[in-house]
């Protein structure tokens, strides 16, 4: 039985050129990379060095704060470089793989017959503790909390995002022994929020939830701000939905394996589709030739959230979406005025987009630059978490902690402003002020 949530704070934003649900695997790279900066939080400490032979699944660093949380490699081959920055930070680690991929064993494992350290031992050990997050702080998961309950989001609303379902097809059983792995880390529940009929409204031992609502309704912490808050000194681990299903393959094969699959959407594109592909493997390989022009912003993730790479960079842990959007520099004369020709998606009633419900080919320009923080009442509209977005961001910007606490600096993470940085007629980068604002609480209280 599931409970039902309406969402009705945010938006919706369309935009050309969704992913068709056509899956095609991409060409294996003869250089896997993978980045330590990808882990937010952590402080890498190598265990292999140029040269070495490795397994896949074997561990390449650890992280010093806590020994046991493992970092390993998705393929096997031979360690080709590091790279490494100012004061020899760690940037990245080349593998040369083997053609195809000998793996390390940890066993195959019933999670239903083990207990909740074992299941922990075995995350840490595969590394595939690196899928598991926490909030408050949106950072890498302590195997030391008890969390009070496990999040995850089972669809997502954001423009051009992965469609989950699509993305689970075939990983059906290695989704439940993902779950059936995750009820043994917490005595709480965890929760699974759902979006329509699928294969998800039958896993078992979860407590589900039909969610419906705009953007930003598919954020788990928009879920979690309405199922079961979190407030001071409380943990709650959150989970995507293909990281739980390599949990549960790691559990049915004993092989730690990162393949997960990736939508390449964008107007950009010439046959925007999905993608079965390795973490670690170079985004040359399938976004290349797929591409309409060269004047475009590759961004891993999706257009409010993600992070602009190139593409001679590789997929990442947490890649579920790679988008492709014209690069914003070229300007329109009189812009904000809606000439037949000059359409662009805004919330403002400047632009007539509020009559259409077609889809956009949205640009990265600003259409605008940073301008006095004085707006008031247009950041509530997007914002469903109970919190008052402008005073949280404003007692953040003055690192004033007491009132970031009041406020809610607990209950949000970067992602949940997402909307804001995209309606904020200041031009400001609500994301980047929230990130900075949830270092200084983990500096100062921890």
């Amino acid at each position: 039985m599931s409970t039902d949530i309406k969402i009705k704070k945010g938006l919706t934003i369309k935009l050309k050129g969704t992913a068709s649900k056509e899956l095609a695997t991409a060409t294996r790279s003869k250089i896997f990379t993978i980045y330590p900066t990808d882990f937010y939080g952590i402080k890498p400490k190598l265990t292999v060095k140029v040269g070495d032979k490795v397994l896949a699944g074997d561990t390449v660093f650890y992280d010093k704060s806590n020994e046991d949380i493992k970092f390993v490699s998705p393929v096997s081959g031979e360690i080709k470089d590091i790279l490494r920055g100012a004061k020899r930070k760690i940037l990245a680690i080349a593998i040369q793989a083997d053609s195809e991929d000998n793996f390390k064993d940890f066993g195959k494992k019933t999670p239903n017959n083990l207990t909740g350290v074992q299941i922990k031992q075995a995350l840490l050990e595969s590394g595939c503790w690196a899928f598991v997050n926490q909030r408050p702080y949106d950072t890498l998961a302590n195997p030391n909390d008890e969390p009070k309950a496990i999040f995850v989001s089972g669809f997502g609303t954001a423009p051009l995002t992965a469609d989950v379902v699509f993305a689970l097809q075939g990983k059906e059983e290695a989704f439940q022994t993902g779950i059936d792995a995750l009820t043994k880390l917490t005595e709480g529940k965890v929760h699974l929020s759902v979006q329509g009929k699928s294969f998800l409204n039958d896993v078992k031992g979860v407590s589900l939830h039909n969610v419906t609502g705009k953007h930003p309704a598919g954020n788990v912490g928009v879920q979690i701000s309405k199922i079961n808050p979190i407030n001071a000194g409380d943990r709650v681990w959150t989970i995507k939905p293909q990281d739980v299903a390599i949990i549960g393959n790691l559990f049915l094969t004993g092989k730690a394996d990162f393949t997960r699959v990736v939508a390449l959407a964008g107007s950009e594109l010439k046959n925007p589709k999905y993608y079965s592909v390795k973490v670690g493997n170079s985004l040359e390989t399938f976004v290349k030739d797929e591409l309409t022009n060269d004047n475009v912003r590759i961004i891993e993730g999706n257009p409010l959230t993600g992070k602009a790479v190139k593409l001679n960079d590789s997929v990442s842990y947490y890649t579920n979406e790679i988008t492709i959007l014209p690069e914003g520099n070229q300007y329109r004369f009189l812009g904000w005025m809606p000439f037949k020709d000059n359409f662009i998606h805004s919330v403002a009633r400047t632009s007539l987009s509020f009559l259409s419900n077609k889809e956009y080919a949205l640009n990265t320009n600003f259409n605008g630059e940073e301008r006095a923080f004085v707006v008031t009442g247009e950041m509530e509209k997007v914002m469903p978490i109970d919190v008052y977005p402008m005073q949280l961001l404003k007692a953040t910007m003055l690192g004033d902690i007491e009132k970031m606490e009041n406020l809610g600096i607990y209950e949000v993470a970067p992602e949940d402003f997402a909307l804001v940085d995209y309606i904020c007629t200041s031009k400001i980068e609500a994301q980047e002020i929230i990130r900075k604002g949830l270092d200084l609480m983990i500096e100062e209280v921890g």
